[in-house]
C-alpha cells in the first residue's frame, strides 16, 4: 500500500469511527476512536480463525508496517502536536510557575522513573519474568512522562483555574523532552551501546540538550514574529506558523539539541501576548483555528493507530497480570512524583491534596510512550515491555481520562487553584 493508500484508509477509519462514537458512545472523540479501534481489534483478532483465508490480523499489520510510527510521531506529529499544545498555554500564568513546573518536569520524572522502575522489577520478579533492573528502569522512562498530546486535550474539556491549568499543561509540555533523553540514556545503558556514560557526561548532555533546545526555540519564534509583524496576510502567516514548527524541531535535532523541548518554546512565544499582537485579530482567528484543527485530526489519528497496533502486541498470561500491577505502580509513581517536589521544595501554588489527587489522576500517557516502546529493540526484555506498556497507556486515556471531569466537579476552584 502506498502512502496516500495509508492516509485513506486511516481517515476512513477515523471517520467511521468517530460517527459510531457520536450516535452511541458520545465522548471525546479521539477518546472515542481509540475505544471503537481497541474493540474491533480485539473482535477481529477472536473471529480471525473463523475467516480464514482472510486475516484481519495480517492485514492490519500489513498497514501498520506502511508506516513506522516510532518515527513518525517522534519525527513528524510530535512537532505540529506540541506547537498546537504550547500556543493555547497562557504563558503569563506559566512564567508565574515556572519553579513550579519545572521541578515537575524534572526532578517530578526522574523520581517516576526510579519508583517504577525499581518498582517493576518487584513485579516481574515476582512472577519470574527475568527483566533486568536497567531494562525495568528504561520502561520507566517509558512510562513516567505525561503525554502532552493527552493532557492538553483533556484540559480544553475541563473548567480548571488559569493558575493551576498552566501548571498542569505546562509540566506536560516539558516533561517528555526530559522523558526522552532519559530514555535515550537508559537505552544505551541497556544495549551497552552508552557503557562509557558517567554521571557528569549524563548531566552535561542533558543540560545542553535541553537548555539549548530552549534558546533555540525562544531564537526561531523571536524570529518568525519579527516576520509576521512585518505583513498582513494571514495565509503567509499561516504558512511561517508551519515553517516555525517544523523549521524549529527538524533544526534542534539536528543540531543534537530536544526537538520536544524546542518546539514548545516556540509554540508559547506564537501564543504568547506578543505573538498575539503581531497579527491582525483575522489572521490570529485564522492561525489559531488552523492548529486546533491540526490538534484534532493528529491526535484522532494518532489514538487510531494506537487501538489498531495492539494486533502487534503478543500478550500471556503473565503479561496481563504485571500489566494489571503496572497500572496501579504507575498510579503510586505519579502521586510521589508530585509530592515529593511540592513538599521538598516548599512550592505554595500547588498544596493540598485534592491539588495532588487531581494531578495524579490526569497525568495521562498516551503515543509517546507507545511510540518509545514499539522503538525498542527486538528481544525477550521488548516482548515483556510492550503489554506494560500497552495497559498503563489504554487504562490512563480511556479510565482516567473519561473519569477526569468528574473528578475535577468534586472539588471547588479554590480547592486546586
Amino acid at each position: 500500500m502506498d502512502g496516500l493508500g495509508f492516509i485513506a484508509v486511516l481517515l476512513t477509519l477515523a471517520a467511521v469511527f468517530g460517527v459510531i462514537n457520536y450516535r452511541l458512545l458520545r465522548v471525546h472523540a479521539s477518546t472515542g476512536v481509540l475505544i471503537i479501534a481497541l474493540a474491533v481489534s480485539a473482535v477481529a483478532i477472536a473471529l480471525d480463525p473463523l475467516i480464514a483465508p482472510f486475516s484481519f490480523r495480517a492485514w492490519a499489520l500489513a498497514l501498520l508496517h506502511t508506516v513506522n510510527l516510532p518515527s513518525t510521531l517522534m519525527n513528524g506529529a510530535l512537532a505540529f502536536l506540541l506547537f498546537a499544545g504550547a500556543m493555547h498555554v497562557d504563558i503569563g500564568e506559566l512564567l508565574r510557575r515556572k519553579t513550579t513546573v519545572m521541578a515537575l518536569a524534572i526532578w517530578g520524572t526522574l523520581i517516576a522513573v526510579a519508583v517504577f522502575g525499581f518498582g517493576i522489577r518487584l513485579v516481574f520478579g515476582a512472577l519470574g519474568v527475568p527483566v533486568p533492573l536497567i531494562w525495568c528502569l528504561v520502561l520507566g522512562a517509558i512510562l513516567a512522562p505525561t503525554d502532552p498530546v493527552s493532557v492538553v486535550g483533556l484540559l480544553k474539556r475541563l473548567g480548571l483555574p488559569p493558575g493551576f491549568r498552566a501548571i498542569f499543561a505546562g509540566e506536560a509540555l516539558f516533561n517528555d523532552g526530559v522523558g526522552i533523553v532519559v530514555f535515550t540514556v537508559l537505552l544505551g545503558i541497556a544495549t551497552a551501546s552508552g557503557h562509557d556514560a558517567t554521571v557528569f557526561g549524563t548531566v552535561y548532555r542533558f543540560v545542553v540538550e535541553a537548555c539549548g533546545a530552549g534558546l533555540l526555540g525562544l531564537a526561531t519564534g523571536w524570529l518568525a514574529l519579527r516576520l509576521i509583524r512585518r505583513v498582513d496576510d494571514y495565509n503567509l502567516e499561516l504558512i511561517l506558523s508551519l515553517a516555525l514548527a517544523t523549521g524549529t524541531y527538524s533544526l534542534a535535532n539536528g543540531l543534537g539539541l530536544s526537538g520536544p523541548i524546542a518546539v514548545v518554546m516556540a509554540g508559547l512565544a506564537m501564543g504568547s501576548e506578543a505573538g498575539q499582537d503581531a497579527m491582525s485579530d483575522v489572521a490570529r482567528q485564522h492561525v489559531m483555528t488552523f492548529w486546533a484543527m491540526i490538534d484534532e485530526l493528529l491526535n484522532t489519528l494518532l489514538f487510531l493507530l494506537i487501538g489498531l497496533e495492539v494486533v502487534s502486541v503478543p500478550v500471556t498470561g503473565l503479561d496481563l497480570v504485571a500489566g494489571g500491577l503496572a497500572i496501579a505502580l504507575s498510579l503510586l509513581a505519579r502521586a510521589v512524583s508530585l509530592v515529593l517536589p511540592i513538599y521538598a521544595l516548599r512550592l505554595r501554588d500547588v498544596m493540598g491534596r485534592q491539588a495532588i489527587a487531581v494531578l495524579t489522576w490526569g497525568g495521562l500517557r498516551g503515543g509517546i510512550s507507545v511510540a518509545l516502546a514499539l522503538s525498542l529493540p527486538d528481544g525477550a526484555p521488548r516482548a515483556h515491555l510492550l503489554p506494560v506498556c500497552y495497559a498503563v497507556v489504554v487504562f490512563t486515556i480511556i479510565a482516567q481520562g473519561l473519569t477526569m471531569p468528574r473528578l475535577v466537579r468534586n472539588f471547588h476552584s479554590r480547592e486546586i487553584g
